[in-house]
């Protein structure tokens, strides 16, 4: 008797976009629309003003924006989203000081199966990180207990981050000591998250983090690359397949660890280009994945890191 057929996992998140600035607009540069046409289309077709749809509003703002619902919000697109089976997004702004560099989409589903979270954090009048606002999918204990937690500076993912001022991998949540969350992660399902201050004009921090479940990842390889110095250098990665990419051998440094250069592979085009990247399989990406977005953090004028996710 022949085998069970091996499904491809759906992802949490669906689809990713990343929008520039042009003659005072944010125009459409790049995306993955997960193979939703009619919705890359009308993305395509659309541009957006200060202020105006999401990536406007995430523009305007200066900070990170999670709408959780399209119907009678400021989203341009409803339609074709609909169409699309789209029912959230994320608006992630990349700010290098006061200039806007681009504005990173990413766009969600929502079913009953659908589990993962895309949170952001910032500083509360009492010093503490509190959450702004998350999509959480059918998540529904874990957006709870999210909602009812905060982390002091180096305390759980966001609060690390926040302490190193640097992206943090954390492994295991469901079972690690460092993951403050880690019995409501385990009871989700969520296995491995990634977190990354999002630097914006003003001195309040915004920490984003992305956990993913095994069922619906968000990634199914999560990578974070050191680009201080004009080249970038794999410094942590996790693989659902091939487990850790990368490992400390006790000095911080490792003479195998992977590199790259300015604009040579896909790591390359986030070190040259200063922006967001996102990029389909066929763009030379490792065997097996579907598309490929590199997120660049920047401080003080200099690109630090880059954290890339594959799905």
């Amino acid at each position: 008797m022949d085998g069970p057929i091996e499904t491809e996992t759906d992802t949490f998140i669906q689809v990713a976009e990343v929008w520039v600035p042009k003659d005072g607009l944010l125009v459409y540069a790049a995306g993955d629309a997960n193979g939703l046409g009619a919705f890359e289309e009308a993305s395509r077709g659309t541009s957006f003003a200060k202020g105006e749809g999401l990536p406007g509003k995430a523009w305007a703002k200066g900070r990170p924006v999670v709408l959780k619902g399209f119907d009678g919000s400021y989203f341009k697109r409803v339609e074709a989203a609909k169409e699309a089976g789209l029912s959230a997004a994320v608006a992630v702004p990349v700010f290098d000081g006061d200039t806007l560099k681009a504005v990173l989409v990413v766009l969600c589903g929502d079913d009953a199966n659908r589990i993962g979270a895309i949170e952001v954090w910032t500083e509360n009048r009492d010093g503490l990180l509190m959450l702004d606002d998350g999509y959480y999918g059918a998540a529904d204990e874990f957006e709870f207990v999210s909602q009812h937690t905060c982390f002091p500076r180096g305390q759980g993912l966001p609060g690390g981050v926040w302490a190193a001022d640097a992206p943090i991998l954390m492994r295991d949540l469901g079972s690690g000591y460092k993951f403050i969350r880690a019995s409501a992660a385990g009871k989700a399902g969520l296995t491995s998250g990634i977190g990354l201050p999002i630097r914006v004009p003003g001195a309040k921090p915004y920490i984003l983090t992305l956990l993913s479940a095994l069922g619906t990842p968000i990634a199914r390889r999560f990578e974070i690359w050191d680009a201080r110095g004009g080249k970038a250098v794999l410094i942590d990665g996790v693989c659902e397949r091939e487990g850790a990419l990368w490992r400390d051998e006790g000095d911080g440094t490792r003479a195998d660890a992977p590199r790259a250069e300015m604009w040579k592979g896909h790591i390359g085009q986030v070190l040259g280009s200063g922006l967001p990247v996102v990029m389909r399989s066929a763009a030379g990406l490792p065997a097996s994945y579907g598309a490929f977005v590199g997120l660049p953090c920047y401080a003080s004028g200099v690109m630090t890191h880059i954290v890339a996710w594959y799905i």
